[in-house]
């Protein structure tokens, strides 16, 4: 891979993205398209009622107040003036597990990648103290090597959670399948400084599917979690049930 797009959704600052700029620049040539803050949890949101707005902030980087989906989108639909090889996105503060890549910016952004035609990564650190940021840019890299001996299917977008843990202390890589949450917490109901009714999010749920063959389960063992995601979200081995049920 000689040109990577790389992106994010904890914003271009973010501690994660730097560390994957600094990994990806010793294998290739990288070009940053990040949000100008935090992004989280945007999904796929595409800014269509607004303009964006784009800031160079250093060679080869670029701010935009857009989503990660957006900073995608504009870099590969006209704002760079070639094609990336691979875009890869990350490194997330925190895992995105299970139903977690329904939310996720920053898997949004690997998705807006592979809509546009490009292979994806989107890679995460899973853990609570989140130090290992290196161990991380390391794995990918790794994968970069296999990526250049054989193409995955272009139409798999890859899922990557890695342990808070050193390097060294990995307990390998797993092909995993997405596990399952329980329902999320209930909403935390407060009142603003003027008495008025606020509600912030709940919490996810706890891990409910997440026995052996899951991400979850993996990266509970110390193991990197890749998990190949598809675009198409059709259910169908439900379309003949379907079409009996519509016939009736």
């Amino acid at each position: 891979m000689k040109k990577i797009l790389v992106s994010n959704d904890d914003g271009y600052l973010a501690t994660g993205i730097n560390v994957l700029i600094d990994a990806l620049e010793t294998v290739a040539d990288v070009v940053v398209v990040a949000p100008d803050r935090n992004r989280s949890a945007a999904s796929s949101s595409l800014t269509v009622h607004s303009p964006l707005r784009v800031a160079k902030v250093g060679e080869n980087r670029y701010s935009v107040d857009g989503t990660p989906s957006d900073c995608v989108h504009l870099a590969l639909t006209g704002f760079l003036d070639y094609e990336p090889d691979l875009v890869v996105s990350g490194i997330n503060h925190g895992a995105n597990l299970g139903d977690d890549v329904i939310y996720s910016g920053t898997v949004a952004a690997a998705l807006e990648g592979r809509f546009l035609g490009l292979p994806t990564i989107a890679v995460s650190l899973a853990g609570e103290r989140l130090t290992h940021f290196d161990t991380a840019g390391r794995v990918v890299v790794d994968m970069l090597g296999k990526l250049e001996e054989a193409l995955l299917s272009p139409d798999v977008i890859l899922n990557v959670n890695v342990p808070d843990l050193p390097y060294d202390e990995l307990g390998g890589i797993e092909a995993a399948r997405l596990g399952f949450r329980h329902k999320s917490e209930s909403v935390v109901k407060e009142k603003d400084p003027h008495g008025r009714t606020i509600y912030w999010v709940g919490p996810a749920g706890r891990q409910a599917d997440a026995g052996p063959g899951t991400d979850f389960y993996a990266v509970e063992n110390g193991k990197v979690a890749v998990t190949p995601l598809k675009v198409d979200l059709t259910r169908h081995d439900a379309l003949p049930q379907l079409s009996e049920w519509l016939d009736q």
